[in-house]
């Protein structure tokens, strides 16, 4: 038979195994830590063998057995960097990535930020925008139409309850003038003082009552002052009070003719002659009661007051 040569194929190359990689691994780590002994010599020529044969003996001493191919994989791999982590370069995709990595962090203070910035406009808007802006309409609304409004209809209410008293009807107009000047130049202050002189015009029109000398028992019903200008003269006074139809005491503006001052009272002295000041006087020393203690009266419709007795013009609020 002839003679055939056998012919054996070559075996084939053993994959690595987990534990040989991870070998490797520790290798490569073990010169990066001994990486004045790596750098030299793997910078020297034919001195890989040496460095293997060192690290097989570093091994040994630790009790672990490496096989030199191992040994060798780790050296290639530290050669060509296969287990070490290069970043990426610095740009805008590194940063997405790193702000994708730690978003669950950079979500937490976004959140956070985002409720302080809503908490802060929201009080900005309640506290402070809202009613400014509820106070600009409303001053809008009173320069255009509400004040407008209050001094023409005043006005129109003085001359219906005063129909024949000239003094409150020139008055009323003149109060009248001022506030259209005031509507024409959007005056709200200047529209709101005439709104109010009108309001206090018609209501003093429309009051009525009767002014009493007051004669009750531990009051005063009459002073005497010297001027406050240091005179030697005196000025009396009887002490009044306004009684409404009904027997209601009424407060009243009254102007004290001592200080200029103009206050709402329910007693206030008018000044009188002192023949009338000692005739009441008298007559209030008889039993203790005044008998004749009306002073005067105030009709509806009219602002002058009908005096019974003699009335010089001033009048106080405090004695």
């Amino acid at each position: 038979m002839p003679d055939h040569a056998t012919t054996t194929p070559a075996p084939a190359a053993k994959p690595a195994t987990l534990d040989d990689v991870m070998i490797a691994m520790d290798v490569v780590d073990t010169m990066r830590h001994r990486e004045s002994m790596v750098a030299r010599e793997l910078n020297e020529a034919g001195r890989e063998a040496e460095l293997i044969a060192r690290l097989k003996a570093i091994y040994h001493q630790q009790g672990i057995e490496v096989p030199d191919s191992v040994l060798a994989e780790g050296v290639r791999a530290l050669k060509e960097s296969r287990f070490t982590y290069t970043p990426p370069p610095r740009g805008w995709k590194r940063k997405a990535y790193e702000v994708w990595v730690k978003r669950n962090r950079y979500g937490t203070f976004a959140v956070v930020a985002l409720l302080a910035l809503l908490s802060t406009c929201t009080y900005q808007h309640f506290a402070v925008t809202r009613p400014a802006q509820l106070a600009d309409q409303q001053a809008r609304v009173e320069i255009t139409e509400t004040l407008p409004k209050a001094i023409r209809q005043a006005h129109a209410d003085v001359l219906v309850a005063a129909p024949s008293d000239t003094a409150a009807r020139e008055r009323a107009a003149a109060l009248l003038a001022d506030g259209e000047r005031a509507i024409r130049d959007r005056d709200r202050p200047g529209m709101q003082k005439s709104a109010t002189a009108l309001g206090t015009l018609r209501d003093e029109i429309v009051r009525e009552y009767t002014l009493t000398i007051v004669s009750r028992p531990g009051e005063t019903s009459g002073v005497w002052r010297r001027p406050p200008a240091g005179s030697s003269a005196r000025n009396y006074y009887l002490i009044v009070e306004a009684i409404a139809p009904n027997g209601r005491k009424l407060a009243l503006p009254v102007r004290n003719e001592e200080n200029g001052k103009t206050e709402t009272v329910e007693k206030f002295g008018v000044r009188v002659p002192q023949a009338v000041f000692d005739q009441v006087a008298a007559d209030k020393r008889d039993d203790g009661i005044i008998q004749k203690s009306r002073y005067g009266s105030k009709r509806r419709g009219t602002l002058a007051v009908d005096y019974l007795m003699p009335f010089e013009g001033g009048m106080i609020t405090k004695w």
